[in-house]
């Protein structure tokens, strides 16, 4: 997806959740962490500014994990958010609310729980004014499933479609889904709690070379003086950097496959 048809996307009121652009600000303060990155590596490997301009494919890759980052907690927030919605719809079907009505009614729950500017409110205020201007909820679900890029989203709206055409009984088909949606929900925040610790001792793992060799650099001054400025030294750190980068790619893959 083009950057520019994501923005117009939400300027419209429609975001896609399944990608993710930063924003100028984001750009700015991202760009500038990934610079930082790339010089301290430049410095810690090259002690050369001429090893920046080569490194900067590291850079550009930094700023797409970061970016890339921000899209998945985006879009596990509006999950979260959206099955606290369809609990809300289903205690108002209950009492006593229409389809349509008891989605409104469900804005107000929303706003109390995330605040106005949180995700689900922005969609629950587009949904009513759709049901305002005569579009079908169901359309407006299954649009919204779209959207989002989330499987549960996108299955409860193709299960409320169905039930809807079928005159299903919504309120238990509803609170149904929203049990299972916060049953996935409630086991992926185990998982990541499991994981959490794995992932901090990556996390150490990644910065320990670097305090090793800056402990062993400030002990014995120049100690290292014979891996910089000559193509042996060169050649031998680039293959620690090459290392480096394989070991942190592969552990940060194996850990998003198990979360």
């Amino acid at each position: 997806m083009a950057r520019a048809e994501f923005f117009r996307q939400k300027n419209r009121g429609t975001p896609i959740y399944d990608h993710y652009f930063f924003n100028t600000r984001e750009r700015v303060q991202y760009g500038f962490i990934s610079f930082c990155i790339v010089a301290f590596f430049a410095f810690f490997f090259y002690r050369s500014l001429w090893a920046v301009f080569f490194l900067c494919p590291l850079g550009v890759f930094c700023y797409l994990g970061f970016q890339k980052e921000r899209g998945k907690k985006r879009g596990k927030r509006l999950e979260e958010e959206f099955k606290d919605c369809i609990l809300s719809v289903s205690a108002n079907l209950r009492a006593g609310y229409s389809v349509e009505n008891a989605f409104e009614e469900s804005l107000r729950d929303i706003r109390e729980l995330y605040g106005k500017n949180s995700l689900m409110c922005g969609e629950l205020l587009r949904i009513k004014k759709g049901i305002a201007h005569n579009v079908p909820l169901e359309a407006l679900l299954l649009e919204l499933g779209e959207r989002s890029g989330s499987g549960n989203i996108q299955e409860f709206g193709e299960v409320f479609a169905i039930a809807r055409d079928s005159g299903g009984r919504l309120p238990e088909i509803i609170q149904s889904a929203a049990d299972l949606i916060g049953e996935k929900i409630v086991l992926q925040q185990e998982i990541q709690v499991m994981l959490s610790g794995r992932l901090f001792e990556q996390k150490i793992m990644s910065v320990i070379p670097f305090l090793l060799t800056g402990y062993v650099e400030i002990s014995n001054r120049g100690f290292f003086r014979i891996l910089y400025h000559n193509p042996t030294g060169v050649a031998v750190m680039s293959g620690c950097l090459t290392l480096y980068l394989a070991a942190v790619t592969l552990s940060d893959r194996i850990c998003a496959r198990i979360a």
